[in-house]
């Protein structure tokens, strides 16, 4: 079987499949044979609570509408007994190697497809007994532990297959275990993809139906480039995809020199590049890599599986002074935590999920000032150690920016009066947000540098949602409303001689370093991996052309016309 999808993180990855849905609630994977017993363990221990639990809702049943009401339970009792379900479930387990939540879905699937088969409407209607018994049975199997011990002894490699992925999930695996990432949804700026391309492990995203089509198991296939996902491919298959991939792992070889080589143009003018880091042990390999400096640290995940409330601050001063010192002198740029109120560990008192447009980033931060002034602390201490700047994410304006800076202030009179001497230490702004942008001369009064998001600014500005595939078309990095406030912003900052630059995912395209070279942008960070071709692209360039690039892209109607100028522009035929 061959899936298609997007492509979102080049590369070939083959490793059987773990399948995630629903977060970590359900997890299906083929368990190694010396964990057979444990799983068979597990499988009994939740049939007995949920024996013991149906038990008691029966007597609740019994003593507050009668005894004739309580029957209803007695089928579910009798089901924990059927050799058709937990039984088969437990033959699952020992011929198949499958987790018990796999063999349990397994034994439903069976079942069920026996009672849509049956003529009587009464028995039709029992199969949601049968699924309410597995609900059950399911439920009591996650009770204990983190649901991520279960299979960090099930032998790699793995491709993850996921309904959707959070980074927070990705951040707490071994990542030399993980061969791919394939989700249901999700595009090419999707936080998982842009982390998946960081961790140099292939990706496909957008297949919808995914997690439900592949078995737990399964050998995947994932080409990252072509967004083919192959379904237990034949052997063959596989050695051909082997030698691409190492065909693959060649040419990135080849591009390491220019990890060593000065980011300058042919005519001279110095391009600054640095690297978009998610963990501090990737600082010496965005060195080796060529970055200057880390240009974007997302801090946010520092909280993978916990809430803020769990990261104090001397825990993030380490983190951050472990960043400091594996660059070795590089800049150091922090965002602080960008974050919705449920990733932060806000519960509503509802229990709804609010919106991304609610409190999020900068104004999540400045409502909740214990874990921002804790955040702070941390920074301005490990900024004796080398040179840090911190930005605020999802910045709309004066106010905001002003407020920053009250509690930077804040945090490091709290310093001083334990003693300890913060240096200056720059603050910047994300622009993310039309408001933003449109507002860089007055951003520019209280601000130290600029940075570009460009993920985020697109879908504001066009009013995408990036995460949603059936509209990711949509996102269009070329429109012309957005090489227009690049070149706004460009303007805005050159002009009160601050320092902008652009981390989103449009500065790790080499096609586009070209055109935003002539837009007036001078700075770039990305992912580590991205670093020596973006290396070798500038230095074939001169900006004289880069800019007469940008004079015709701007005059342009449409995105498709902005791609046939860049196009031409990158043609063999023009640059001989």
């Amino acid at each position: 079987m061959r899936l298609n999808g997007l492509g979102v993180s080049p590369g070939i990855g083959i490793g059987r499949a773990l399948v995630v849905t629903r977060g970590t609630k359900n997890l299906q994977f083929r368990v190694p044979e010396h964990r057979i017993e444990g799983e068979l363990a597990r499988l009994d221990s939740a049939r007995a609570q949920s024996r013991d639990q149906l038990l008691h809702l029966k007597e609740r049943i019994a003593a507050a509408a009668g005894a004739e009401h309580a029957y209803l339970f007695d089928a579910q009792l009798l089901m924990l007994d059927d050799p058709m379900l937990v039984d088969r479930a437990a033959t699952i387990i020992k011929t198949e190697q499958l987790n018990a939540e796999s063999a349990l879905r397994r034994a439903l699937d069976e079942i069920a497809s026996l009672f849509d088969q049956a003529d009587d409407p009464y028995l039709r209607e029992r199969k949601g007994d049968v699924a309410d018994i597995i609900g059950r049975l399911c439920m009591n199997l996650r009770t204990n532990g983190d649901p991520v011990d279960l299979f960090r002894d099930v032998e790699g490699p793995l491709v993850l297959v996921a309904d959707e992925l959070s980074p927070s999930l990705i951040a707490q695996l071994d990542w030399q275990r993980l061969a791919g990432f394939v989700t249901d949804a999700g595009s090419w700026t999707y936080h998982t993809a842009i982390l998946a391309r960081s961790i140099h492990v292939p990706a496909v995203a957008g297949l919808r139906h995914a997690s439900t089509v592949i078995p737990p198991g399964v050998l995947l296939a994932v080409d990252g480039s072509t967004g083919d996902v192959l379904v237990d491919p034949s052997q063959d298959v596989v050695q051909d995809l082997e030698a691409r991939a190492k065909k693959r792992r060649a040419y990135e070889r080849s591009l390491a020199e220019y990890g060593t080589l000065p980011s300058v143009t042919q005519d001279g003018t110095p391009i600054r590049i640095e690297a978009n880091v998610e963990l501090p042990e990737e600082a010496p390999r965005a060195r080796a890599c060529g970055a200057e400096g880390i240009g974007l640290y997302r801090s946010e995940f520092m909280l993978a599986g916990m809430a803020a409330a769990g990261l104090d601050e001397e825990a993030q001063y380490l983190v951050y002074r472990r960043l400091i010192d594996g660059m070795d002198g590089g800049r150091v740029t922090v965002r602080t935590f960008d974050v919705t109120e449920s990733e932060l560990g806000v519960v509503q008192p509802d229990g709804s999920n609010r919106a991304p447009l609610g409190l999020r980033g900068l104004r999540l931060s400045l409502s909740f000032d214990e874990v921002f002034q804790a955040q702070l602390r941390a920074l301005l201490r490990a900024a004796a150690h080398g040179p840090l700047r911190i930005m605020f994410p999802f910045v709309t304006g004066v106010e905001e920016l002003r407020l920053a800076r009250t509690a930077v202030e804040h945090a490091a009179e709290t310093l001083r009066g334990r003693g300890i001497s913060p240096p200056p230490v720059p603050v910047g702004v994300m622009i993310e947000v039309p408001s933003a942008a449109l507002t860089i001369d007055l951003l520019a009064e209280g601000a130290d540098f600029f940075s570009i998001g460009t993920n985020d600014l697109i879908q504001y500005c066009l009013a995408v949602d990036r995460t949603d595939d059936r509209v990711s078309r949509m996102y269009e990095p070329l429109h012309p409303a957005i090489l227009r406030v690049l070149r706004y912003v460009a303007r805005g900052a050159r002009r009160r001689s601050l320092p902008v630059s652009v981390c989103g995912e449009m500065a790790a395209d080499p096609v586009l370093l070209p055109l935003l070279a002539g837009l007036g942008l001078r700075e770039f960070s990305m992912t580590p991996a991205s670093i020596p071709l973006a290396k070798q692209v500038v230095r074939g360039l001169r900006i004289g052309e880069t800019v007469k690039l940008a004079g015709r892209a701007l005059k342009a109607a449409t995105a498709s016309d902005v791609e046939r100028i860049l196009a031409d522009f990158l043609s063999p035929a023009r640059t001989k």
